[in-house]
Parts: structure tokens; C-alpha cells; sequence
């Protein structure tokens, strides 16, 4: 008997699907004006055509999908709007489905005064990901934006400091987490090696580490001490006397 039920990971290729919420009677999860978040409606009602499409994943999961050129414009209204009050940033990231499709960069609010969440995303072309920096708004997006610069290559417009964060600042190899990125990276192994020998030791050390008097120590391999085999290494081994 054949299993014509497909693998589990089969939903990856397909992308996010929108949760039927409410059955035949209950709310469309495509219809913000008709949705049970308070704010979702509110979007609608003042942003009108600028909420491109909306979303309820996994049963409460409320997702907006933005004009991107209207991103901050937005997202201000969402943090000062009283009635709103999304003075929480919970997260700044980043997905990418592959396949040519667009980047998703997305941002995870939370109300504070009314306990409430909210997840909001933009859609960005894949030859050329930008869009606006919300530091402004939430100096928690910071090192966030960094985060999704340099492992998905979207550029943050008007962020005071967009460098890389987690991979070196002349990394050459691209954006680890895009899915054309390849699984051992772009070079060969040998490549990686010549180029990890190569580095300065500026890429493991910060500015103050690195200044008179306190140059890291360099340990010629004669002078490095011999690996430790067998038993030799197991604190709870005794010698027998």
C-alpha cells in the first residue's frame, strides 16, 4: 500500500497558508474589517489599500502584510496611537520561502496597557531587499535590523549603524540564512581553511583588547601544549597506588 500522504515537509515548499478560524460562519481570516482584532480592523479603516493582505496562523496568530514604503509610517501609528499602544518590539527578523518568492522582513509587537499581539510583515524583492529602519521608533531594532542585514541582506533605510553583526565585516561568502545560500557555503573547504588561517586576529578580539599592552597571545604550534588522550583527560579517573 503506497502513502499518498506526502511528507510532513511538504508545507515548507508551499509556504505560510492562512488558518481557517470560525468555520463557514466565523470571521474570514482575509478579511481584516471583519477580523476579531481590534487592531487589524482599526489598520484597515485608517490605512485602507496600504494593508495589502491579511492573515490568522495557527489558530490566534494575527499577521498584516504592508505597503512597504508606508512600513514606518505605519508602525509609528501602531507604537502612538493611544488607542494601540504597541510600545513593545519583541523582534526584528527575517524569512525567506526560496524559489524566487520575496523576502518576508517582519516585526513582532506587543501592547503592554492591552495585552495584545500583533505581527506585522513587508514583502521585499529578492535582487534588491530594502526597507525602512524602525530605530527611531523602538532603539531595540538595533542590533535586530543588523541581525536580519547580515544574514538575509535586507538593507535597513536610515539605521545609524547597519553593519554586520555575526559574520565577519569582509565576509564574501553572502547571507547565510537566504535559501540560495549553500549548505557548506559559497567557497570550497579548502578556500575556508586558507582564508581562516589568513584572518586577523582583529576578527576575534574588540578594539580594547586589542590595544597596547594587551596584545592576545599568539602561540606558535611547537609551543601549544599536546591534546590530551585516553584517560588522561577524565577528572574522575584515579590511579591505583
Amino acid at each position: 500500500m503506497s502513502d499518498e500522504t506526502g511528507s510532513a515537509l511538504d508545507a515548507v515548499d508551499e509556504g505560510p497558508q492562512p488558518s481557517d478560524v470560525g468555520g463557514e460562519t466565523g470571521p474570514s481570516p482575509s478579511d481584516p474589517r471583519r477580523s476579531s482584532h481590534p487592531t487589524v480592523v482599526a489598520l484597515a479603516e485608517r490605512f485602507g489599500e496600504a494593508l495589502l493582505r491579511y492573515e490568522v496562523q495557527a489558530g490566534d496568530e494575527h499577521v498584516v502584510f504592508l505597503d512597504p514604503p508606508r512600513n514606518v509610517e505605519i508602525l509609528r501609528w501602531l507604537k502612538e496611537d493611544p488607542a494601540q499602544a504597541y510600545d513593545l518590539l519583541r523582534d526584528v527578523t527575517g524569512v525567506d520561502y526560496g524559489g524566487g518568492r520575496p523576502l518576508q522582513v517582519v516585526w513582532i509587537l506587543w501592547s503592554i496597557p492591552y495585552r495584545l499581539g500583533l505581527r506585522v510583515k513587508c514583502e521585499v524583492p529578492v535582487a534588491d531587499p530594502r526597507i525602512g529602519s524602525v530605530v527611531p521608533l523602538w532603539n531595540a531594532a538595533n542590533w535586530l535590523e543588523r541581525e536580519v542585514y547580515d544574514l538575509f541582506g535586507v538593507t535597513f533605510e536610515g539605521h545609524p549603524d547597519l553593519r554586520r553583526i555575526m559574520m565577519p565585516d569582509d565576509y564574501e561568502e553572502g547571507h547565510p540564512l537566504r535559501k540560495d545560500f549553500p549548505l557548506r557555503g559559497r567557497f570550497s573547504r579548502a578556500e575556508q581553511t586558507r582564508r581562516a588561517l589568513n584572518q586577523d586576529p582583529e576578527h576575534y578580539y574588540i578594539a580594547a583588547e586589542m590595544g597596547e599592552g594587551r596584545d592576545p597571545q599568539v602561540l606558535a604550534a611547537a609551543e601549544a601544549p599536546a591534546p590530551i588522550t585516553g584517560d588522561e583527560g577524565d577528572p574522575t579517573r584515579t590511579e591505583a597506588r
